[in-house]
């Protein structure tokens, strides 16, 4: 049978970890495209986010997952956005994956490094309805290896 204390500790514990846990800015959207470390320049990442808050302010982020075989230490991607009504930006991102003598940015402990690379902060969507963010590697190179997925972020910047 359990002693006082040790029920204490677990129930504090177990509190600790569910108000650690919950306290996050709420995700508008994320989903990440497993690219099984192949990714060819003509396969672009498609995300869809539904969108109906015109007045909530969003921080977007892009999460790339690598191995540590990636040859480079940045990641060059295009992107392109499609709002609601037909009309869309593009634009070139230059995402650093490691320090200028090597070593990896993402973490992780093992052979695979994950980065949370923050694009924009506290953009506002002019628009209700579908945006689809269409994401392309933009690498020197028609298949870009050791790139396991990529994804995108969307979050509440409150």
């Amino acid at each position: 049978m359990c002693s006082s204390r040790v029920k204490t500790f677990i129930l504090s514990s177990l509190a600790a970890v569910f108000f650690l846990t919950g306290c996050g800015r709420p995700a508008l959207f994320t989903q990440a495209v497993d690219l099984h470390g192949v990714w060819p320049k003509d396969k672009a990442a498609k995300f869809v986010v539904p969108v109906s808050d015109t007045v909530a302010p969003y921080d977007f982020y892009i999460n790339v997952r690598h191995t540590g075989k990636y040859r480079y230490s940045n990641l060059y991607l295009f992107m392109e956005t499609r709002f609601p009504d037909g009309k869309y930006t593009r634009d070139t991102l230059e995402i650093m994956l490691a320090n200028v003598q090597g070593k990896w940015l993402g973490k992780g402990w093992g052979e695979i490094k994950e980065d949370h690379v923050l694009l924009k902060r506290k953009l506002r969507f002019p628009l209700s309805g579908d945006y689809t963010f269409l994401i392309w590697q933009a690498m020197r190179v028609d298949t870009l290896k050791a790139v396991k997925s990529v994804g995108l972020e969307i979050e509440s910047a409150k």
